[in-house]
């Protein structure tokens, strides 16, 4: 049996660590309630249409059926694209994806990435809902839940957060990356 010192291990450890592609993902599943009631707002405006007396009062049927169709799209794939998030850190960028067309997405090269912070607590609350959210003070983010999430910074000076199971490796993965980006320049 071999015996390595602690340095090499780290060695061993940073090397692996730098050839490795880190894939991480969060899921809300109660997105999936706010999507069950898109849905059940698109029937119900399908149910007034097949149904509807179409020879009185034409406008507010019209209005109803319209709103229905709406608010149901809205909440339906408003809902699904933020149902879970897909994070994957390769050798030169950091891609977001989003819902399951992965749509929105954000690509962030590495090169752009002075350090990375894992947060043990992202709440939606903090950044005014779900979803892809700004705050001038606080940065970008992409939260479909909360929990724990990797805060990227910036050479911009902005924060990027997003909410990632497992953030922990996520931010050990970025900080050899970045250092070994800043030591080959």
């Amino acid at each position: 049996m071999t015996e390595h010192s602690r340095h090499e291990g780290n060695a061993a450890h940073a090397a692996t660590t730098l050839s490795a592609r880190w894939t991480g993902r969060a899921t809300n599943h109660v997105q999936w309630l706010l999507a069950a009631v898109g849905a059940a707002c698109i029937a119900l405006g399908v149910e007034l249409t097949v149904d509807a007396n179409w020879a009185s009062g034409i406008t507010a049927l019209l209005m109803s059926v319209i709103g229905c169709f709406a608010a149901g799209l809205l909440m339906l794939f408003g809902t699904l694209a933020f149902v879970h998030v897909g994070v994957r850190i390769d050798e030169d960028c950091l891609e977001v994806r989003c819902g399951h067309m992965g749509v929105p997405r954000r690509r962030i090269p590495l090169a752009q990435v002075l350090d990375a912070d894992f947060a043990p607590r992202v709440t939606p609350r903090q950044w005014g809902g779900w979803g892809y959210r700004w705050r001038p003070e606080m940065g970008t983010a992409v939260v479909v839940r909360k929990g724990e999430g990797l805060v990227l910074r910036m050479s911009d000076g902005r924060d990027f957060t997003v909410t990632v199971d497992d953030a922990r490796s996520a931010v050990r993965v970025l900080r050899a990356r970045c250092r070994a980006g800043r030591a080959a320049a």
